[in-house]
């Protein structure tokens, strides 16, 4: 099973600490809860449609600036409001503590974490990741492809994502490029 798991990679893979809450779930949930719908944030995360209208806006930033330089400071003051109220919506909502946060290996299409007991291969799984390089925080459904057994460790869960939203696909994988990136310039620093 590891090794059929090691196969289906697609994406590069990161070692990260994030806050990782789940829960598990049946099929009829996931066929509920999944669903089409107009909402701009039903297709993808807070921070996620943030970022695709700020790459928006950018795109007039230099003739903003350069028509109105009064009316462009003012309306980078209202760009930081949002962003300000956006983080604080979100830390007050997705209920995270300290104890949520865990060691993953991370990816665009599954990720794997120790668990404190084990979960049956095969199970599904309501997902909550917060990725603190983004302030995003990302739910989906997952299923347990690997539960590995290690004597006198936690059991190491890996899972592959169900119904990630492209989205939030692109997120992750700007995630796990950043931070490859920072371990890179870290590992150089300090040869």
């Amino acid at each position: 099973m590891a090794e059929e798991y090691q196969e289906k990679r697609r994406y590069f893979r990161v070692n990260d600490t994030i806050s990782l809450m789940y829960k598990t779930i049946d099929a009829q949930h996931i066929q509920k809860h999944s669903y089409v719908s107009n909402d701009i944030l039903s297709s993808c995360s807070l921070a996620t449609a943030l970022e695709v209208l700020n790459q928006e806006a950018a795109a007039m930033v230099p003739r903003l600036e350069k028509r109105d330089p009064d009316l462009f400071e003012y309306l980078k003051l209202l760009d930081a409001k949002i962003n300000l109220i956006a983080q604080s919506l979100h830390l007050q909502q997705d209920g995270f503590t300290e104890e949520d946060k865990r060691e993953v290996n991370l990816s665009a299409d599954g990720v794997a974490f120790s668990n404190g007991y084990a979960i049956q291969v095969g199970s599904l799984l309501e997902l909550h990741m917060l990725l603190s390089s983004c302030l995003a925080l990302i739910t989906v459904y997952a299923r347990v492809v690997q539960c590995k057994d290690t004597p006198g460790q936690p059991f190491e869960i890996a899972v592959e994502y169900i119904n990630l939203k492209e989205d939030d696909r692109e997120l992750l994988i700007k995630h796990v490029i950043k931070k490859q990136m920072q371990q890179l310039r870290e590992k150089n620093a300090h040869p």
